[in-house]
């Protein structure tokens, strides 16, 4: 999808969004996820409030890359649902989000392709309905050193504009750091290079 150091998601929940389509209603949702694990509770709840929805359809994607994702069809017909949802993600180049629509049918039959026209312009609205932001990818560094080093440490960081997350000083220093994706390599070759300075990678 993208080989920046950047991604597209979503700020908030978008607001809930209404297509009406020959009787039948679809309500549009668009949510930011950062596991799989909010899915599940998400399509519960929404099932919850549409407890009449003869199908709540979804597709969601993570990673930075959009690395993972899933289309539910929810009992529509194969691929009818899911990936017009899933279409419109990639459509919008968002990542870590889930969007799901809830149908109430109306008694009027659409067919696959006007199902995929509905469920496609359903989750498109969601989109559109939401707030979109771009988010830097982060990589996490531990420097530990003597208080003799600090003023070389402080004046790299501030040389290298980056990121102190936290700080701990106690009989030596530690310094969390965070850095572009696309300036770690640099980074992290600055720090190794000014012995005694230790640097670790952190998971943030």
């Amino acid at each position: 999808m993208m080989e920046s150091d950047t991604y597209k998601t979503l700020a908030a929940p978008s607001e809930e969004t209404l297509l009406k389509e020959r009787k039948s209603k679809f309500y549009g949702y668009a949510f930011p996820i950062k596991d799989v694990k909010e899915v599940k509770p998400i399509i519960e709840e929404l099932r919850k409030l549409h407890h009449t929805a003869n199908h709540v359809c979804y597709a969601w994607q993570l990673g930075p890359s959009g690395e993972q994702y899933r289309a539910n069809d929810d009992g529509e017909p194969n691929n009818s649902a899911g990936m017009p949802i899933y279409g419109q993600i990639q459509a919008f180049e968002v990542t870590n989000v889930l969007v799901a629509v809830a149908r109430i049918f109306g008694g009027t039959k659409l067919g696959v392709g006007g199902l995929i026209s509905a469920y496609r312009t359903a989750a498109q609205m969601a989109l559109e309905a939401s707030n979109i932001v771009e988010k830097t990818l982060k990589q996490g560094y531990r420097l530990s050193f003597d208080y003799s080093e600090m003023d070389k440490v402080m004046r790299t960081i501030k040389q290298h504009q980056l990121e102190i997350t936290s700080q701990k000083m106690e009989m030596d220093c530690v310094l969390d750091i965070s850095v572009r994706k696309k300036d770690a390599q640099v980074t992290e070759d600055v720090f190794s290079a000014m012995y005694p300075v230790k640097i670790k990678k952190l998971d943030i």
